[in-house]
């Protein structure tokens, strides 16, 4: 099982549909939503969102920062669904994996009794607490 953090909180995962690997978004007939792995070039994703609900961000390591940079570049190819970090990602990560894009990070139950809801409602303030917003006054 999984836990879905968002600003709220804590919550089960309420996705329903299929999700295709994006190894296999050739042979899918309108895709609903993507999984992608960490290594993935967003360049290979154009012209291929349309229709897609969610696009999940595997995460294979709380060390590995390269699902952020995806994220920002499919905001800034104009993709508005529901973005999803998954796997790796630690409550000292939610602030930043916010201000790029996702919209909610999906963690394993393991990780979700080490670190409590708690810490990650304690950063769910993240448009606030930023360098940039201390440097704007």
């Amino acid at each position: 099982m999984s836990v879905i953090v968002t600003d709220t909180g804590f919550a089960g995962d309420d996705w329903t549909g299929v999700m295709t690997p994006l190894a296999e978004i050739e042979e899918a007939e309108n895709p609903e939503a993507l999984d992608i792995p960490s290594d993935t070039d967003p360049r290979t994703l154009n012209g291929q969102l349309e229709g897609v609900s969610l696009i999940s961000v595997q995460f294979p390591s709380f060390a590995d920062g390269r699902g952020f940079t995806i994220a920002r570049r499919i905001r800034a190819m104009g993709y508005q669904g529901r973005l999803r970090a998954s796997g790796h990602v630690l409550a000292d990560q939610y602030a930043m994996a916010r201000r790029v894009g996702f919209d909610e990070v999906e963690i394993s139950d393991e990780l979700a009794e080490r670190q409590p809801e708690d810490q990650w409602l304690f950063r769910a303030d993240w448009r606030d607490h930023h360098y940039q917003a201390r440097l704007r006054g």
